[in-house]
């Protein structure tokens, strides 16, 4: 990626040499970066999109849109992994964050519609790890191959003082391109229409503040198995971020997908919302779907009310369409064939001078 590291080399003070500093002085290690940015190489070459002209290695990054659409619009998004990173530090799982990180901004601009062309990621440490960094961005190469779009390039910064050693941050970096007059509004959505959840597989990327503070209260350990299943807390936490784009996008070929919401902080209470009219509201019938394990054992070791759930966690719901009610069959018969499993979770009605825009019945 066209990168640049600024940071610790781990050389001691007493290691200096008084007759002249240099740059690993100071702690950073440019041989370091140079072997990193060797290592990621051949993960980012297997992204690769037609549209791409030159990506890993310069100073900037080229791709030409094409000639699929009439009247283009770009689409971004940016988002991070957030605290779910301090789990990846203490159980050292560095290979699935990088997913994480993909899908929370592919996922965000797939509900106006739009087809994910590149990505690039910005990862900060304190004194850069070789291996550790190379897993990271090996995993932020399979989101972008789920995804369907291309790493064309990013930023290793690596910076003394900033980051206690061992810990990094991630952010990442998405845009696509929609048909203008295909884009995804929310404005073709009425009183009738029918809402599909489709499943999460797990919390993804939010509430982990809430999880941490509930895993030191409760004094459970990660280790410990999450019941009702064959896994531990810490593989039920761990699980990332469920990238929906091939299978939505391929979908909108077939029917008219009216709205859709990404399922992040902030619940279905808060997200879907976003996408609906003024005039609607989304009744959401809770007992629609069956909430995932990690769900119940957060609620009842946090003692966490369920309005708060509903407010932080997914619960089981990771992304939202709105379709016709005759389009429903249809649309989740797609999913499924696409190894998505969702649920009819309620309807749109008209609103009420005072009703809430989304109700969890």
């Amino acid at each position: 990626m066209p990168a640049h590291c600024e940071g610790a080399s781990g050389v001691s003070s007493q290691n200096i040499s008084t007759e002249g500093l240099s740059y690993r002085d100071a702690g950073v290690d440019i041989d370091a970066g140079d072997a990193l940015v060797d290592r990621i190489k051949p993960f980012a070459q297997r992204t690769l999109r037609p549209e791409v002209l030159g990506g890993i290695g310069g100073f900037a990054a080229l791709v030409e849109i094409g000639q699929r659409f009439r009247e283009p619009v770009l689409v971004s998004g940016t988002d991070g992994v957030g605290t779910k990173l301090r789990l990846a530090f203490e159980l050292q799982r560095h290979d699935t964050v990088g997913i994480d990180l993909v899908g929370m901004s592919v996922n965000d601009i797939l509900v106006q519609g739009a087809e994910p062309l590149f990505f690039l990621d910005y990862f900060a440490c304190g004194r850069l790890h070789v291996d550790t960094a190379a897993t990271v961005i090996q995993g932020i190469a399979a989101g972008c191959e789920m995804a369907g779009c291309a790493l064309i390039g990013g930023e290793t910064a690596e910076m003394p003082d900033m980051y206690p050693d061992g810990e990094y941050d991630l952010a990442g970096f998405a845009v696509g391109v929609a048909e203008k007059s295909r884009l995804v509004t929310g404005s073709a959505i009425g009183s009738g229409d029918v809402v599909i959840g489709v499943a999460s597989s797990g919390p993804h990327s939010n509430g982990f503040s809430l999880i941490r503070k509930i895993l030191v209260r409760s004094g459970a350990s990660l280790d410990d198995p999450l019941p009702g299943t064959q896994s531990t807390l810490a593989e039920a936490l761990m699980q990332p971020t469920r990238i929906y784009v091939k299978p939505v996008l391929s979908l909108m070929e077939q029917i008219t997908v009216k709205g859709m919401a990404h399922i992040t902080g902030g619940g279905l209470v808060d997200n879907l919302p976003r996408v609906l009219p003024e005039n609607l509201t989304a009744r959401i019938c809770r007992d629609s779907w069956a909430r995932p394990p990690v769900f119940a054992w957060l609620q009842d070791a946090g003692q966490v009310a369920d309005d708060e759930m509903w407010r932080v966690f997914n619960c089981g719901i990771g992304f939202v369409l709105v379709v016709d009610r005759k389009d429903e069959p249809g649309a989740r018969a797609h999913l499924a064939a696409h190894g998505l499993e969702s649920w009819v979770i309620g309807e749109i009605a008209s609103r009420a001078a005072g009703e809430a825009a989304t109700r969890i019945l």
